[in-house]
């Protein structure tokens, strides 16, 4: 398929999108009601259309203020004509699947045409927009604001400290509204502080002095392409001589944490290699891992098409084998530049940043990626097959004592960010979440791959879909959409089968009688049992053991802290909510361990584990009725089984 025909494909596919959600094109240009206390009337937003935006918007970012942790943004934007015209400020931002574009921390806005002041009202109904009116004769007008960014990480997180920086474009920039994002041509230049170096997904025009300049690209690649940048700084090529560049930008607080070995590297390596065999082709020119090690800037792990924003903490080098969850990190935002940004959800598909989203496929966007994640780092030796079994033992477990599935369908969680983006969540097993469309989705996929398996004889698997639903072009990254009904017709391609019916199943499964998605691990040859002495490596990769106590009495310690408390468990029973905090157990001082070990000696007893909690002045005694011992999840073996488990997570040789 030709670059133009992807083009028009996904035009089309914007605007079909916007039509089958109920919101057709001029309702996005909505009417101002009622009286209102303004300096003059308020227009409507012009709806995106299909046209270009004639000239190229000068875009110029000053990230050297590190003290005062603020980003510099200056704009030179055409003017296509004189009159009204709208300004927008990014709201739903790539990989959010939420309206998360901080609009509360852009300050000083100002607009300049012609050397006079342009004064701007914002929308009332909208608060991204902000509307103006451009004199005769004024060709372009000059934008200067500031991103506030935050000195702590708490509502937003930290994006610049005196050693590191994550700059996202998207966050600091305005654009006309009218037009498609990806019909508006922007050039930008990063000022960063003497020294630094960078690593993203641009390309470099020049670098001297600190000063970074780009060439031209669209709205919509440049929010697509943020930039790591920091003092202490390596750039390690994992695919050397391969057809398109894959390289590893590094960014730490000292130049100790950013001292990779070469063994880490290698894994790295076979990522890449394992990720060719999974997929069959690159759907990018390029591809750019960012990834920061410290402990001053904020967590993320966030996808792109041709990079990924990746955090991890300062010691992951160096305390490698700690960090499970975080060397599974990287692969699963590689394996997004497939799923998620190449093919994309139909109703992820936006004709620009403020254009709002629908979740209803985020259960294959995120679910599958985070079964390849999983798969992808195991077969590249990133994470050992005993610590995925362990892993994937501990979804299993959380999925089959979590109470919410009998109110709240999987199919429903996918709204949770337009609820509001990473929601709080104090009593995760009844509110869902999140989190759900993730984890519990790989164990539908999981369920999918052993049942391609078992209906073809263990000829094909999710690989044979993966390469035919993914791989279909080499190089291309425009978006190319799907909807349900084409990832059940990709199924049934690899394996006839009645895959519509078999998904809903498990995506609206609900009520009472509604049970997690384990078919695929006896499938796959394992069953889930429990067990009162975690290994070691199930002790690092689940936080089994230490304050774990949510399989026994149904809550976790931080401490002598109460959190996490599974609801219907027995500390929910006994009305024990998360802040508690345990004061002593049998007459011993409130400890894990001295609680581990009264839950131990009551195992097959009838005598009651007393305990007495705190909470601010007030203290209760509790006497839990349990005699099932510690519970901690573990996978067996089914003899005389296939272990199809072991068999997916081994790597590919071609």
């Amino acid at each position: 398929m030709t670059r133009a025909r992807l083009q028009a494909r996904t035009a089309a596919a914007c605007f079909t999108a916007l039509l089958l959600s109920g919101v057709a094109a001029p309702a996005l240009a909505q009417a101002q009601a009622g009286p209102q206390s303004l300096p003059r009337d308020i227009p409507a937003i012009p709806a995106p259309t299909a046209d270009r935006f004639p000239g190229v918007i000068r875009h110029e970012v000053d990230a050297t203020d590190l003290d005062r942790k603020i980003v510099w943004v200056r704009q030179t934007i055409p003017v296509p004509a004189a009159g009204p015209m709208t300004l927008l400020y990014p709201k739903f931002l790539p990989g959010n699947h939420a309206p998360t574009g901080p609009i509360q921390l852009i300050a000083g806005l100002t607009v300049t045409g012609g050397g006079a002041r342009i004064e701007w009202l914002r929308d009332t109904i909208d608060p991204y927009a902000f509307h103006i009116d451009v004199p005769a004769g004024v060709r372009e007008i000059e934008v200067a604001f500031q991103w506030l960014t935050q000195p702590e990480n708490s509502t937003w997180r930290v994006v610049m400290t005196p050693d590191v920086s994550n700059l996202q474009f998207e966050k600091a920039i305005l654009y006309p509204a009218g037009y498609r994002h990806s019909g508006i041509m922007v050039q930008t230049s990063v000022k960063l502080p003497e020294g630094w170096r960078y690593g993203v997904a641009l390309d470099t025009r020049s670098f001297e002095n600190g000063l970074a300049v780009f060439e031209p690209i669209d709205l919509e690649m440049l929010a697509d392409s943020p930039m790591f940048a920091g003092r202490n700084y390596r750039l390690v090529d994992l695919d050397p001589g391969g057809r398109t560049p894959v390289n590893l930008h590094i960014v730490g607080d000292t130049p100790e944490s950013i001292a990779i070995t070469d063994d880490q590297i290698a894994g790295f390596k076979r990522m890449v290699v394992q990720a060719d065999l999974i997929f069959g082709t690159r759907p990018f020119d390029r591809y750019e891992f960012l990834l920061s090690l410290s402990n001053q800037l904020g967590g993320i792990g966030l996808e792109h098409h041709r990079s990924s924003e990746n955090s991890v903490p300062a010691n992951f080098f160096a305390n490698w084998t700690a960090y499970h969850g975080a060397r599974t990190l990287l692969p699963h935002e590689y394996a997004h530049s497939w799923n998620g940004k190449f093919r994309r959800p139909a109703d992820q598909i936006t004709p620009n940043l403020n254009t709002p989203v629908q979740n209803t496929l985020v259960w294959v966007y995120e679910g599958q990626t985070e079964y390849w994640g999983e798969v992808l780092a195991t077969r590249a030796g990133l994470v050992t097959p005993e610590e995925s079994i362990a892993n994937i033992a501990g979804l299993a477990a959380f999925y089959e004592n979590q109470a919410g599935r009998e109110w709240r369908a999987l199919q429903d969680t996918t709204n949770h960010n337009l609820l509001g983006y990473r929601t709080v969540t104090p009593w995760s097993s009844w509110m869902r979440g999140t989190g759900d469309y993730y984890r519990e989705a790989l164990l539908i996929w999981l369920d999918v791959d052993t049942k391609i398996r078992e209906l073809t004889g263990d000829r094909r698997s999710m690989d044979d879909f993966a390469r035919g639903f993914f791989g279909i072009q080499d190089g291309v990254w425009e978006a190319v959409p799907y909807t349900f009904d084409e990832v059940v017709a990709a199924l049934n391609a690899v394996a006839p089968f009645d895959w519509a019916a078999f998904l809903r199943a498990r995506l609206d499964a609900v009520g009472p009688d509604a049970v997690a998605p384990l078919e695929g691990l006896a499938r796959a040859g394992w069953r889930l049992i429990y067990v009162d002495q975690p290994t070691e490596v199930e002790q690092y990769v689940n936080g089994s053991g230490g304050g774990d106590f949510q399989y026994s009495l149904g809550f976790n310690l931080q401490g002598a802290r109460i959190v996490s408390v599974v609801w219907g468990s027995p500390a929910f029973e006994a009305g024990i909510g998360t802040g508690w905090s345990l004061v002593s157990v049998d007459g011993r001082p409130g400890n894990a361990a001295n609680l581990a070990a009264a839950i131990t000696a009551a195992k097959g007893g009838s005598e009651p584990i007393s305990v007495v909690i705190r909470n601010g002045a007030r203290e209760r005694t509790v006497a839990f009725d349990w005699h099932g011992g510690l519970r901690y999840p573990r996978l067996e073996r089914i003899p005389g089984t296939r272990d199809r488990l072991s068999e997916i997570l081994a790597p590919r040789t071609r």
